[in-house]
């Protein structure tokens, strides 16, 4: 079992800056991969980040390339998005998920074993 923890949400004005982090506990020695997904009211589950724990490989969503940025921190079991130049559509819940079988970072959420409990990010004009 993963679990994992996500903080650092909360309320930015468009332009603005906000990272988020994902704690990992548990059998995290069994986590290949991390991403982001993202859920805004009345849509469905949107990839945005991922990362290979081991190589730290990364891959992006279409929509955030180039303005959010993945990362890990080993000896902490952390992940973390780093989410520059907010946009309204940015406002969603957040949600940090792993996978401990996968040898590539998988875009669809149902490719994903453990998730978080999500955090808020709003984006005000």
């Amino acid at each position: 079992q993963v679990q994992l923890v996500e903080s650092g949400g909360g309320l930015v004005q468009a332009g603005g800056s906000l990272r988020l982090s994902c704690a990992a506990s548990g059998r995290t020695f069994s986590t290949a991969v991390m991403g982001w997904f993202r859920q805004a009211p009345g849509k469905g589950r949107e990839f945005v980040a991922g990362i290979k724990w081991r190589s730290g490989s990364t891959y992006y969503g279409d929509l955030v390339e180039g303005r959010f940025t993945i990362s890990r921190d080993n000896a902490k079991n952390t992940v973390y998005l780093q989410m520059n130049n907010l946009k309204p559509e940015d406002t969603a819940v957040y949600y940090c998920a792993a996978d401990p079988s996968k040898s590539y970072i998988p875009r669809y959420a149902e490719n994903y074993g453990y998730w978080g409990q999500g955090t808020q990010v709003t984006v005000s004009l």
